[in-house]
């Protein structure tokens, strides 16, 4: 309760990491969503929210009378006043990123991944689908790969590429597969490679990783036998193919030479097998805009997102040669967004441009914004527009902001 009651996201999800609350207690009267919900001195209210249902709070708690007492609605009159929920624990008048991220919670699929990840090793990672907007199918593919490899007890190296438009998660989701696990990771920018030797030679590119001097040899030397991560970030832009051929023995056999790029005699091998390898990549972006335009809209089911993956796998073969893409486990394109997809990011732009004041204009100005960012939306840029647009319409119009004095 004290560190939701302190506005302090940051605080809520450390008493939530190191167990020292349940997401599912009460609060006095209340389940602890409810009491963040209905704490109308909250400005980051959205992010604690966020962070409770990352870790497990269920939504089915609001619709509960005994964790969400209800008030009494006087509209009806004054001879027949009616229990109801408190306004701001009901989806009609929640904001579009605070609605959407209530009902991904409560949906079915949501139920079925958390039950794929339950006895994973891979467990802590349910809690992305609370960082990125979107992309339930990705999802579902990435935690039964997961899951498949954690309850097989594989051996063989873990190979994932992340493919498909800009600007829809790709890159966000392989920053945060490390921090997640809580195990280290090496991000290497491909764009810059030019020989093999650069490959293993490369320093962590990241900004959003600790500042280091060591090369990608040494953190795998320093990592044998350990789960940890590295990312090839823009891994189809190498300027020279070959400079990835060096990967075929660790993506294969899941053991590198020390300290050169290819077998040879007299250097001894790191095993690499506890690896996880993300590549992020745009191939086959254009051809994703077309399937989903000519399937069933926007909204991907499970088969066509099935059926979508294996088109996108031969696109990948041609880009980075048939004998590293069969080594890859799995390749899971990204898809565009829906219009709920849409408002959640364009809501979510709001509130982190617009700083503390957005929090407190009214959900008809939030609603208002949200759809008029929507309408400069460019697909193949993705999220990266709909921010460039609440920026653009902050400084045009401040008036938004002003009236949270009103």
């Amino acid at each position: 309760m004290f560190s939701i009651a302190s506005d302090s996201a940051k605080s809520v999800r450390y008493v939530l990491e190191h167990d020292h609350a349940d997401p599912n207690e009460s609060i006095g009267p209340q389940s602890a969503l409810a009491f963040a919900l209905t704490n109308e001195h909250l400005t980051q209210k959205l992010e604690i929210v966020k962070a409770l249902l990352a870790h497990g709070a269920d939504p089915a708690s609001l619709r509960n009378p005994e964790l969400n007492p209800p008030h009494r609605d006087s509209s009806v009159g004054d001879d027949s006043m009616l229990l109801s929920p408190p306004p701001t624990t009901t989806l009609e008048a929640m904001d579009p990123a605070t609605r959407y991220f209530i009902s991904r919670a409560d949906a079915p699929q949501t139920r079925h991944l958390s039950t794929l990840l339950q006895k994973s090793l891979f467990r802590p990672l349910g809690g992305v689908r609370y960082d990125i907007v979107g992309q339930d199918q990705v999802f579902e593919q990435l935690f039964t790969v997961l899951n498949l490899h954690s309850r097989t007890l594989s051996v063989s190296p873990l190979v994932i590429l992340l493919c498909g438009p800009s600007g829809h998660g790709k890159s966000f989701l392989a920053r945060r597969f490390g921090p997640l696990l809580g195990v280290p990771t090496h991000t290497v920018n491909v764009t810059t490679l030019r020989s093999t030797h650069d490959l293993w030679d490369s320093y962590s590119m990241s900004p959003y990783e600790e500042i280091t001097t060591r090369t990608l040899a040494q953190f795998l030397l320093e990592n044998e036998g350990k789960r940890c991560v590295v990312v090839l970030d823009e891994i189809e832009k190498v300027e020279e193919p070959k400079v990835l051929y060096s990967l075929l023995m660790p993506w294969e056999l899941g053991e590198r030479v020390a300290g050169t790029c290819s077998p040879r005699a007299g250097h001894r091998h790191i095993d690499v097998r506890q690896v996880v390898w993300l590549g992020t990549s745009n191939i086959g972006h254009d051809f994703v805009f077309e399937f989903c335009e000519t399937s069933s809209g926007m909204s991907v089911s499970h088969g066509e997102y099935l059926e979508l993956a294996r088109l996108v796998r031969p696109r990948v073969s041609q880009s980075l040669g048939a004998s590293l893409s069969s080594r890859v486990t799995t390749v899971l394109p990204f898809v565009p967004f829906t219009e709920a997809e849409l408002m959640a990011i364009a809501t979510e732009a709001f509130y982190s441009l617009g700083g503390e004041r957005a929090y407190f204009v009214s959900l008809d100005i939030v609603e208002h914004v949200s759809r008029k960012a929507i309408e400069c939306y460019i697909p193949e840029e993705g999220a990266r527009s709909l921010h460039r647009a609440i920026s653009s319409l902050l400084m045009d119009m401040p008036e938004f902001l002003e009236q949270s004095n009103k």
